[in-house]
């Protein structure tokens, strides 16, 4: 009988709802000596748990450990206030090629439309002078 009452503590242990009573007889059962051999598995189970309670952490703890040298971030802000700076610089460098660029552009678009107004003028010239001589061809068939 109470090898069934033992498999029955077992099923409620493995879904977790027996109570501390059922999980001291479990206990007791499996630390003593007559365990049904199909079930010799559990005993080191909590022959274990038995064992680890009574384990005690032998090893000093050192308290040097605890006080580790503070991190030297000074170096860090330093780097990356030289980043900064030096970004910074590349920017303005490159705004200034842009608005060079800019003003380049702008002059080559005002000498390139001033050259087209000087060539239609001289256009109009040409055609004027080309009348005169035709008016001047005109005039010395006349007088001859």
């Amino acid at each position: 009988m109470e090898l069934a009452n033992i498999e029955n503590l077992l099923k409620k242990y493995e879904e977790g709802t027996t109570s501390l009573q059922e999980e001291a007889k479990l206990k007791k059962y499996f630390t003593s000596k007559d365990v049904a051999p199909h079930l010799e598995e559990y005993s080191l189970l909590f022959n274990y748990f038995s064992m680890a309670k009574d384990a005690v952490y032998q090893k000093e703890i050192s308290l040097s450990h605890k006080k580790s040298k503070p991190k030297n971030y000074k170096w860090l802000s330093i780097a990356a206030s030289v980043l900064v700076l030096f970004s910074v610089f590349l920017g303005q460098q490159e705004f200034k090629e842009y608005q060079e660029r800019k003003k380049v552009e702008k002059i080559y678009k005002n000498v390139t439309k001033g050259f087209s107004l000087l060539s239609s003028n001289l256009k109009k010239g040409t055609k004027a002078i080309d009348q005169f001589y035709v008016q001047e061809t005109k005039i010395n068939k006349i007088l001859k």
